[in-house]
């Protein structure tokens, strides 16, 4: 991805200063770290205010605009903090998602265990139905969110079954193969569980969460519907890098099913598919060694 003209940075300067309604005079911008589907930056005014700023192709300004309208259920939660979102739109081919600048200590550790109890709380905040009021991405994968009053019914086709078929077009049949044994058999996993449709980050991995200097718990980047909260306690397992604080804390806030040790698998299936999807590699050989342990729990 090219980096931005100067025109771009003096059109979004123009946008902050409209959606804020403080004038935002530039005063420079530099790279940021961030993941491996979009750019970052950091822009900064003369008066000493910084905005943090996501970048990818124009043609992606709707993942922008649901990450936008995701952070801000997030943050009507106040269970836990999020970065507000500025405004999203679009210049010299650009799509940006401007969010508020928050510093991060980088070692979040201690926040965990309010982390814990902040991320049930957010759990609490529930729907009627599975699904969400528009679609989004998981990454940079289109994630469909029609509402479905069956937790099973959506979670097979609007997030299985649909990296199933993603999988399929990259050549790797025997994922398809394995994956209509296990849509089948589904509802095997749910016998004595009935899931409650609560608000979920939906992306919940260490890399999506950290701590401001003052040691407040932030989550960012997320993938927001409603669903089944053991889908998020699944993802912080997925690659590590939470305490057990942080698990002991949820736990106590609201105690987990004894399936979740199973289910978590299944979930966790989910996100494996689509790092399949987008990268490639071993995370195809991970998927099928995932469904043949979910299978054999059926036997």
């Amino acid at each position: 991805m090219e980096k931005p003209p100067l025109p771009f940075w003096e059109t979004l300067a123009k946008r902050i200063t409209a959606d804020t309604g403080q004038t935002f005079d530039l005063a420079g911008h530099g790279e940021a770290r961030g993941g491996c589907i979009n750019r970052a930056a950091v822009v900064s005014a003369r008066d000493g205010r910084r905005y943090f700023v996501k970048l990818n192709d124009v043609a992606l300004l709707a993942m922008f605009a649901a990450e936008a309208e995701g952070l801000r259920d997030l943050a009507r939660t106040q269970a836990v903090r999020v970065p507000q979102p500025v405004c999203t739109g679009s210049a010299e081919g650009q799509a940006f998602l401007v969010l508020e600048y928050l510093e991060l200590s980088g070692d979040h550790k201690r926040a965990q265990e309010m982390l814990g109890c902040q991320l049930a709380a957010m759990h609490r905040v529930m729907h009627s139905r599975f699904g969400w009021r528009r679609d989004n991405t998981i990454g940079s994968t289109p994630q469909t969110n029609h509402w479905n009053d069956d937790w099973i019914e959506f979670y097979r086709e609007r997030r299985l079954r649909f990296q199933f078929e993603l999988a399929a077009k990259r050549g790797k049949t025997r994922l398809q193969a394995l994956g209509e044994q296990l849509l089948e058999r589904l509802p095997a996993f749910f016998a004595t569980y009935r899931p409650v449709a609560s608000l979920l980050h939906g992306d919940l991995w260490s890399g999506n969460a950290g701590a401001t200097r003052a040691g407040e718990p932030v989550i960012f980047d997320p993938a927001v519907y409603f669903g089944d909260r053991e889908a998020d306690l699944a993802m912080t397992e997925l690659f590590g890098g939470f305490t057990p604080r942080f698990y002991r804390a949820y736990r106590d806030a609201w105690p987990l099913d004894s399936g979740y040790e199973v289910r978590k698998t299944l979930y966790n299936l989910y996100h494996v598919l689509n790092h399949f999807n987008l990268f490639g590699g071993g995370y195809g050989t991970q998927a099928e060694r995932m469904m043949q342990q979910l299978l054999s729990e059926l036997r």
